[in-house]
Formats: C-alpha cells, sequence, structure tokens
C-alpha cells in the first residue's frame, strides 16, 4: 500500500508583458509565436489549445474512472495566493485521496489547460511501454535503428539512453530569443511527402561532444524520441498514449496532443488535459507504473527514469528519463508556462513536518522568481499551508506564471529588446528546461541568480 508520498503539479504561469512589434502576436495570427502572446491571449489559448493549431485527439476508452475521493481537508484560503499569481489550479493528493482542490481564472475541474514540457515526460514513459512490448528492444540499442535516416549524421554512434538523458553530445542550440537557434528553426523545417521533417532537420546536426560525456537540453531531441517511439511501434504517439496509458490509468477526459508541421505529435510538447488526469499522471509514475496493478513498463522502468542519470551543472539535481530529479529523491515534469508535476516519494529517514515544509515551501519558491518585478510580492501561502498542516502530500498545482524562472531574464528582454538578452539567455539555456515553473530544484535557482530564459524553461513543484 502506498503510504504518505509527496507529489505536486503546477499548470499555468502568469505571463510577462510582451514586446512592441509591428503587429502584436496572437493565438490567431501567430499560433507559434506563444512566447509574446499577451497575457490575456494566453489566458484565454492555453484552455483551448486544440481550437488554435492541430491536435490529435487521445481517449480514454471504456476503462471506469480512477477514483480520487476527498481526503481530510486542508483548512487554508488559498484565495488571495491563486488571485496574486493568477493561479488557475491547485490539486494535492494524499494517499490517493484529495486534500485541497481550487480553480482560478474561471476553470472548473473539466477544463483542460496546456502543459508544454511536461509533455516530455509522457513521452518518456511510452518509450518504456515500447520496451516493455519489445518494440524497442533495448536502450543500448542505435538510434538509427529506428530511424534510419539519421545514418551518417551527427546520431551515429548514439544510443537510445543517450538520447533519452540529452546526452546525445550532438550540437543543439536552445537559445528562445535567437531567431537562427535550433529551437526556433526545426519546427519550421519544410514537411516533405514521405519524411519526417523533424528527423529530417536533427539529422543534419553535427556532432559537438563524444556521445555521453555532456548534457544538453533540447527541445528538439525529446521530439526525436517520440518519433523513434511511433517508428518502433508503426502507431502515432496519440495513439500509444491513449492505448498504453490514458484508457489504462482511469482518466476522467479525453486530451489532445498538438501535431507539427508534418502532422506528428510533438514528443517534446503540448498534450492538454484536465489538472486530476495531471494528477493520475503523477500517481502513476509514484506508483512504479502500475495502473490498477496492471505494469505498463518493465519492472525496473522508473526506478531508472526519475533518477539521476546526467549532471545538469546544478547542485542536488539531475535528469533522468526526460524527468528533472534532485539528489534527495524528489522528481518532476515541467512546462514553460506554469506547469508542474512534483513527486516526493516517501523518504521515511525524514519527519513528515519536515518533508512537507519543504515540498510546500520550494513549491513556493519556485514561484518567486528572484528579479521578477511582476511578481514583487512574492505570497508564503504555500509555506503557511504545510506549516499550519504538516502532512506529507501529492499535490498537483494548475498555475498561470509565466517563465518563472526566466520571468526576471525574459521581462527585462523583452522591455529592453530581445537583442539587449542575447547574453543573458545563453546562460540561461545551457540549463534551459522544457518547462517553466522552476523544477523542484531549480527554484533554489531562482533565489540565487537571475532567472533563466527559455521558452521551455521548466517550472517546479515550486513552479517549471
Amino acid at each position: 500500500m502506498m503510504h504518505l508520498r509527496t507529489l505536486a503539479i503546477l499548470v499555468l504561469c502568469s505571463a510577462i508583458a510582451a514586446p512592441a512589434l509591428a503587429q502584436q502576436p496572437t493565438p490567431e495570427n501567430s499560433p507559434a509565436g506563444v512566447l509574446f502572446w499577451s497575457p490575456a491571449d494566453r489566458e484565454r489559448a492555453f484552455r483551448q489549445m486544440e481550437t488554435i493549431s492541430p491536435h490529435a485527439p487521445v481517449a480514454r476508452g471504456e476503462t471506469p474512472v480512477r477514483a480520487l475521493p476527498p481526503g481530510d481537508p486542508i483548512s487554508v484560503d488559498a484565495s488571495a495566493y491563486m488571485e496574486t499569481e493568477n493561479v488557475a489550479g491547485v490539486l494535492v493528493i494524499q494517499d490517493g485521496r484529495i486534500r485541497l482542490e481550487r480553480y482560478g481564472l474561471g476553470l472548473g475541474e473539466r477544463d483542460h489547460w496546456v502543459s508544454f514540457s511536461m509533455t516530455k515526460s509522457l513521452t518518456s514513459t511510452l518509450v518504456g511501454t515500447a520496451l516493455k512490448s519489445g518494440a524497442i528492444g533495448s536502450l543500448e540499442d542505435p538510434v538509427t535503428r529506428y530511424l534510419p535516416a539519421l545514418a551518417g549524421g551527427g546520431y551515429d554512434g548514439v544510443n537510445v539512453r543517450q538520447l533519452l538523458t540529452m546526452t546525445s553530445g550532438v550540437r543543439w542550440n536552445e537559445d528562445y530569443f535567437n531567431p537562427n537557434s535550433d529551437v526556433a528553426r526545426f519546427l519550421q523545417e519544410p514537411a516533405r511527402p514521405g519524411e519526417d521533417p523533424v528527423v529530417t532537420y536533427m539529422g543534419r546536426l553535427p556532432r559537438a561532444t563524444e556521445p555521453g560525456t555532456r548534457w544538453n537540453y533540447s527541445t528538439g531531441e525529446t521530439n526525436l524520441v517520440g518519433s523513434l517511439v511511433a517508428a518502433a511501434e508503426g502507431k502515432p504517439l496519440a495513439q500509444l498514449l491513449s492505448e498504453r496509458i490514458w484508457s489504462r490509468a482511469g482518466m476522467e477526459a479525453d486530451a489532445f496532443w498538438a501535431l507539427d508541421q508534418g502532422g506528428r505529435e510533438m514528443g517534446g510538447c503540448c498534450v492538454s488535459a484536465t489538472l486530476r488526469d495531471w494528477g493520475r499522471i503523477g500517481l502513476l509514475a509514484l506508483e512504479d507504473g502500475q495502473p490498477g496493478g496492471e505494469r505498463i513498463v518493465p519492472a525496473d522502468w522508473f526506478a531508472q527514469a526519475v533518477v539521476k542519470q546526467a549532471e545538469t551543472g546544478e547542485p542536488n539535481e539531475g535528469y533522468g528519463f526526460l524527468w528533472w530529479t534532485q539528489d534527495d529523491g524528489v522528481f518532476g515534469a515541467y512546462g514553460i508556462f506554469g506547469q508542474a508535476v512534483r513527486v516526493d516519494p516517501e523518504r521515511p529517514q525524514i519527519a513528515r513536518e519536515r518533508a512537507d515544509e519543504r515540498a510546500l515551501h520550494s513549491c513556493a519558491l519556485a514561484r518567486e522568481p528572484a528579479h521578477a518585478r511582476d511578481n514583487a510580492r512574492r505570497p508564503r501561502l504555500l509555506v503557511r499551508l504545510l506549516k499550519e498542516r504538516p502532512v506529507k502530500v501529492v499535490g498537483v498545482v494548475h498555475a498561470r506564471v509565466v517563465l518563472v524562472r526566466v520571468v526576471a531574464a525574459v521581462g527585462e528582454a523583452l522591455r529592453g529588446g530581445i537583442e539587449g538578452m542575447r547574453g543573458k539567455s545563453e546562460s540561461a539555456t545551457r540549463t534551459a528546461h522544457g518547462s517553466t515553473l522552476p523544477r523542484p530544484s531549480r527554484a533554489r535557482r531562482s533565489r540565487s541568480r537571475s532567472c533563466r530564459t527559455a521558452a521551455h524553461c521548466s517550472p517546479c513543484s515550486r513552479q517549471s
């Protein structure tokens, strides 16, 4: 039986001011210009992204919904915190029971919200299901076995494990403010008949370091992971997500997965789902990939996926199989505009009061960028909540705070011009994560240095 464990999810972020452009990008005239949509446009679009750009449905099937019955309520008034931080929803689950659930911005339990880079961790889990099905033979297999179009380029000699941990050694520039960076260009690759445009673009990239020797955050590489899984299984990612996870984990609503220019699901981004269903994803990871007692991944999958496989250059944190990790056992999935799933497994050696305080405290810190003028007030509600009602929890947070970790630098960049931001964005992109609210370990970073910039910066339960 699962005992006191912690999971926290943040989805949604408050927004930064958009730059003065000749024509203000909107969801309608620039679906790909999300970084520069106005806060009002983001708030409007993030709950209905499937109406803004092409998406594939992810069916929940006929499986009974996994019940999340009410637990002992956490008595705290979250309204001030949610209003100040533009939080769209907060959900805390302990031992499978909801202890706290609140919604804001006019959202309710049936509404969807886009996940951005939280999707990376879903794609990682689909790799696990492909290993279980036999479609992928081993993590040591060369990626060219499944994506032969990559042969002869930088991915020669790179294996699946290295792709999953972003240690391929292939050159990649994740500078979100440089129109010539890889992250800005790879989704503009023309879609040609019979080709996967992501594979075509990535196949042209040269080797920068030896495989397995250096971690480099790459959203393109996570899209490549998605292409590999789809090729190995011979099915689209949305269908696989439905068959392997959504229809088995007791989800209560269908989801939607954004498509790229070639009509394929983006492995690194943009599944839209309800807050409670994101909570069920956190529980799936917490329960070792066994929804309803049925194992959907190899027995040792999550034991590897959610622990440090690569050093990111930050103390006490690392990167697993497309999951962010902390040395204290916490792991999470994060998205650039405040989405986050944070899981804090049981650690008997730590008193529950301390574990809970750390869990919510980190969540609050993640939502408090050191130099974000727009978030000057830094509420301490979550910290107070933990201190008042010490308990180790599984939590989900739907927050709407734009680029938390990136907010400071991004805010200044947008005010002073993108060009002036280049220098800052370089150091930011070195550690940029595919989410926004600072990840659990990333929250600390926002306290000690200026916010990182990244269109896919990771949030943390404390905010990505």
